[in-house]
């Protein structure tokens, strides 16, 4: 999660999903962008991303379910809100060949980012990457754990036609005394599953840099990172998330490290207790975002995509 637990949003592909299901792209936010790499990235909601390049796709917090929590009302996310996995909206998009995946990278345990993992490693094979936490949670979803690979940060590996490298991260500091939503750690066990939100724990976060196709990606999947983990990279894409506002200088100080990216695509900044196919911005947060990449770094073209638009960088 990104802003915490107040966001100011059941099952369902929504319009958009509906359209890519009968085999016709759905339309982007604006124009989108086409460059001239071998990368294609395409936004699945939230922090969910899809990376491909040739015939290899990389999938980065993949949460097509998206079920009611009320993280966007003013109470906030409810805790106790069960989890679940829409398997008929997920097996569409499998079934139909419009989603696979190679490699699935985990940014955090939260339930907006872990809880449709399982079922789609279980379904594509993927081999899975996260911290120790995050497996043991996914290991108690019912992971395959052959599937599962740790990961602490620090990590560069190279696979057919990409690289993946793995990198140290924060999650987002949120409320009056700038905490972690969730926090905590499990152990790797298969007891205890998690049946609540609130059981799913951040466990660490990871950020990750893709390169492949002659272009490369790095992903956030919270509104902070450690900078000296970024030191000498330079991507051409940068995928953003909205908040940040306890962070010193989150944007500024972002972008100036990575070498002001040629695109900065705007991430996690939809209402996701609205299905797929929904992207509402439910409290001003990706204006904000457009402004003060505007102001750091003027020559990065700024991406807005509806869910499941993409464009190639």
């Amino acid at each position: 999660m990104s802003e915490g637990f107040s966001r100011r949003g059941l099952f369902g592909a929504g319009a958009a999903a509906a359209t890519i299901l009968a085999g016709v792209p759905a339309a982007s936010a604006s124009a989108a962008p086409r460059g001239t790499s071998q990368m294609t990235l395409r936004w699945w909601g939230n922090n969910g991303w899809e990376i491909r390049v040739g015939t290899k796709t990389i999938l980065i917090d993949p949460w097509l379910t998206r079920f009611k929590t009320g993280t966007y009302t003013p109470a906030g996310a409810d805790p106790r809100t069960p989890l679940s996995v829409n398997k008929e909206l997920i097996d569409g998009y499998l079934d139909r060949g419009f989603l696979h995946a190679d490699h699935i990278l985990v940014t955090h345990g939260h339930y907006d980012h872990l809880t449709d993992v399982p079922y789609l490693a279980q379904r594509t094979g993927a081999t899975v990457y996260g911290t120790e936490t995050h497996l043991s949670l996914m290991a108690a979803l019912g992971a395959p754990e052959d599937q599962l690979a740790i990961a602490s940060g620090g990590e560069d590996l190279t696979f057919d036609g990409y690289s993946i490298r793995i990198l140290r991260s924060l999650h987002s500091a949120v409320g009056a005394r700038a905490q972690v939503p969730f926090p905590g750690s499990r152990p790797l066990s298969r007891r205890d599953r998690p049946r609540v939100i609130s059981d799913l724990l951040e466990g660490g976060t990871l950020a990750y840099c893709v390169t492949g196709g002659g272009a490369s990606v790095v992903n956030f999947g919270g509104s902070n990172y450690v900078e000296s983990e970024l030191a000498g990279l330079r991507p051409d894409v940068v995928l953003l998330p909205v908040g940040g506002a306890k962070v010193t200088q989150y944007v500024p100080r972002l972008l100036r490290t990575l070498g002001n990216p040629r695109m900065v695509a705007a991430t996690h900044w939809d209402d996701f207790d609205l299905p797929l196919g929904q992207a509402h911005d439910p409290n001003g947060g990706l204006e904000v975002l457009r402004k003060a990449v505007a102001a750091a770094s003027p020559a990065s073209e700024f991406v807005v995509l509806d869910h499941l638009g993409s464009f190639v960088p």
